[in-house]
């Protein structure tokens, strides 16, 4: 089974995949939060956008790569290699911080690696407000994302809703995290560990 956690900046994909992880004895991938073009990104955006990305891709690659040479029985992946095409690097052509030839160069290798990525079994997206995103960043306090403006998420925001009703075609959970709070009460994710029991039992 493998399963895929998909969100904006602060939604709670590493919380769940923390989460269902323990829940499912299963194996989880992070998302590489040690990429060395953070800090300079957030301090400028047009200077270090593609470096970011390329990072990223080259990462989640690697990440890939690992995750099916392993084969674990069950995997929960935190942010999928379609979000950093289709959401971040695409908002950040959308807003001249990437330009044209290199966002072309930046799908060409994206669509070589996705072509080779099988699709998850589910696809959690997790679905929050600005206010909510906002509100998760401070209080779990990382340093480079405290300068990260309403607008930007906003953008992210409506690139995923995109993505999700236009781009995505397999299956999908939603949760809504503004009002649905597995941190607060865990019982809101009974049915998507129901869901998860039927697309395990499925497998077998």
């Amino acid at each position: 089974m493998y399963v895929a956690i998909a969100g904006n900046i602060g939604s709670g994909k590493t919380t769940l995949t923390e989460i269902l992880t323990k829940k499912f004895g299963a194996k989880a991938y992070y998302e590489d939060l040690e990429n060395p073009y953070l800090n300079d990104f957030y301090e400028n955006m047009s200077g270090w956008a593609f470096q970011l990305q390329i990072y990223f891709l080259g990462s989640r690659i690697k990440q890939t790569t690992e995750m099916l040479s392993d084969n674990p029985e069950n995997v929960f992946q935190d942010r999928t290699i379609y979000e950093d095409a289709h959401i971040f690097a695409g908002n950040l052509h959308d807003m001249g911080l990437i330009s044209g030839r290199d966002f072309a160069t930046y799908m060409k290798l994206f669509d070589i690696t996705s072509n080779l990525i099988p699709t998850p079994d589910l696809l959690i997206y997790l679905k929050s407000s600005v206010p909510t995103l906002i509100s998760q960043i401070r209080r779990r306090g990382r340093e480079y994302e405290q300068n990260i403006d309403a607008e930007y998420l906003t953008r992210l925001n409506k690139k995923y809703e995109e993505w999700i009703t236009n781009s995505y075609h397999g299956e999908i959970f939603v949760i809504d995290k503004d009002t649905q709070d597995f941190v607060k009460d865990q019982s809101v994710l009974d049915p998507l560990y129901r869901k998860l029991e039927e697309i395990r039992n499925r497998a077998k």
